[in-house]
């Protein structure tokens, strides 16, 4: 992923550095929700992937070449500093904006989330298969 924006509303903001990682976080958490976090059970209720040898979970590597950020500021009125919670316009939206990507860019309708890098291979061989033959 090249870039990724994020404007959220926290309040008034108290320290701008936390505020900045707590978003930083979410994005993370998002990116793994949408594309490698799954729990995986078998036939019998067992977790397959308890551990992290076995569960996908993103690394820096994942994270978006270029994360920019904007604050939008509405004081909250349930506390006297006018504080709210931060990181949840980072995690809340991204499977969403994965999955519009992912159709605006391949034609493929996502109707699930997460979504694999082997589910999307599948899903562009299915495709591809599916508009070979409409067109003969």
């Amino acid at each position: 992923m090249r870039k990724y924006a994020v404007v959220h509303d926290c309040g008034n903001v108290i320290n701008p550095r936390i505020v900045e990682g707590q978003v930083m976080g979410a994005v993370a958490q998002g990116i793994g929700g949408a594309l490698y976090e799954r729990i995986v059970y078998d036939e019998h209720g067992q977790m397959l992937n308890a551990s992290y040898m076995d569960f996908l979970m993103p690394f820096v590597t994942e994270m978006p070449d270029s994360l920019e950020m904007d604050h939008t500021v509405t004081p909250s009125a349930l506390n006297p500093l006018g504080m709210k919670g931060a990181g949840e316009a980072g995690v809340i939206p991204t499977s969403a904006v994965i999955a519009a990507a992912i159709e605006d860019a391949e034609g493929i309708p996502i109707t699930s989330m997460p979504i694999s890098p082997s589910e999307l291979f599948e899903l562009r061989l299915t495709h591809a298969a599916t508009r070979s033959k409409e067109n003969e």
